[in-house]
């Protein structure tokens, strides 16, 4: 097993194989910052006394990919993200050095908005997210990834000066009912959202002879589970009345249906982007299949697999079980020692 991560300050390489200790790189759909970088480093010297050190938080950047070493020397690995340093502390003397990093989403959130911002003049939802993450990061890759690069006009909308720009970001996104988040090679990938019977399996996760499983849980919840959304729409900027829709749970077969013994447990979601009855529909229908996502957490322990994303689908085998579900958060360890562990979403027996 291998580890590299290279630290770079404006573009430029500062320290081209940071030795490392300890480390993990988590990665979480549920957080407005997908990736997360823990690190240590053993070595006192490298803790930062000015701006300019390599480990110093004034914009030095951390690129973390985790790889194989075969007998022939070869060494094969995959990125697990590029991360602004956010805080690093230390004994002076001893060490120690531990930091924390994050992906680039950091960079938006933290620029908002200085005057009033508005859509106005972008006539589709993909040219809306560009001109927004672009301000801050004028040479940010924006990729759209989404079915057929799905790509619909983009309703007026404006946001005061103060405001979350990232927020303003993931708005225009769920308008065009997607994901927008930074990927492993530093890149905002607008993505639609993962289901878990569409999808293609990208891991088999099995116990026994031969499998990556290590341990598995399950633990029920009644936490963020909701059998209704209604989402609703205001948009002043272009004077247009309010407008909303519902979406209900009425699979009959469902646990949490509506009318049924779970209860009423709404979700209320707005937007300014949303004008049209139509539009809040699409995007309830949308916010549904998250909000009824099965009670049950499954949360597994599994030899690392560092090429995964959140959102991937999954198929784990255990208990004379096989199911599928979907990659909604996990930690990739740093070293060999380590094993990954991931929480699941949306099991479904898997009847292939």
């Amino acid at each position: 097993m291998t580890v590299s991560v290279r630290a770079m300050y404006a573009g430029l390489p500062t320290v081209a194989d940071l030795p490392i200790v300890d480390g993990s790189v988590t990665v979480d759909r549920g957080s407005k910052v997908r990736r997360t970088l823990s690190l240590t480093v053993a070595d006192p010297k490298r803790l930062p006394w000015g701006a300019l050190d390599p480990l110093a938080v004034y914009g030095q950047t951390l690129v973390v990919s985790r790889g194989i070493r075969y007998a022939g020397g070869q060494t094969e690995s995959v990125p697990l993200g590029t991360f602004r340093i956010t805080e690093t502390s230390g004994d002076t003397l001893t060490g120690p050095v531990t930091l924390t990093g994050q992906s680039s989403e950091c960079y938006i959130i933290d620029d908002k908005f200085m005057v009033p911002t508005t859509t106005r003049g972008y006539s589709n939802c993909v040219d809306a997210i560009t001109y927004l993450i672009r301000q801050t990061l004028p040479g940010a890759t924006i990729v759209n990834a989404t079915a057929g690069a799905r790509n619909p006009a983009c309703a007026i909308a404006t946001w005061n000066a103060n405001s979350d720009r990232w927020d303003a970001v993931q708005q225009v996104a769920l308008s065009m009912q997607a994901d927008v988040y930074v990927d492993a090679l530093d890149r905002f990938v607008i993505a639609d959202i993962p289901e878990v019977l569409s999808s293609k399996v990208v891991w088999d996760i099995a116990e026994g002879e031969g499998g990556t499983l290590m341990s598995a849980s399950r633990q029920m919840s009644r936490t963020a589970v909701y059998n209704a959304v209604v989402a609703s729409g205001e948009n002043t900027a272009a004077n247009n009345a309010p407008v909303s829709a519902v979406a209900y749970d009425n699979a009959p077969s469902s646990p949490t249906r509506w009318d049924g013994p779970f209860g009423h447990a709404p979700k209320f979601i707005s937007s300014a982007l949303w004008t049209s009855v139509g539009q809040c529909q699409s995007a309830a229908d949308y916010a549904l299949f998250d909000a009824i996502a099965p009670n049950v957490s499954t949360s597994i322990s599994a030899i690392p697999n560092a090429a995964l994303e959140a959102g991937d689908c999954l198929r784990v085998t255990h208990s004379g079980r096989k199911e599928l579900f979907i990659a909604q958060a996990f930690t990739v360890p740093l070293t060999a020692e380590g094993s990954a562990t991931l929480t699941l979403r949306g099991g479904k027996e898997d009847t292939t």
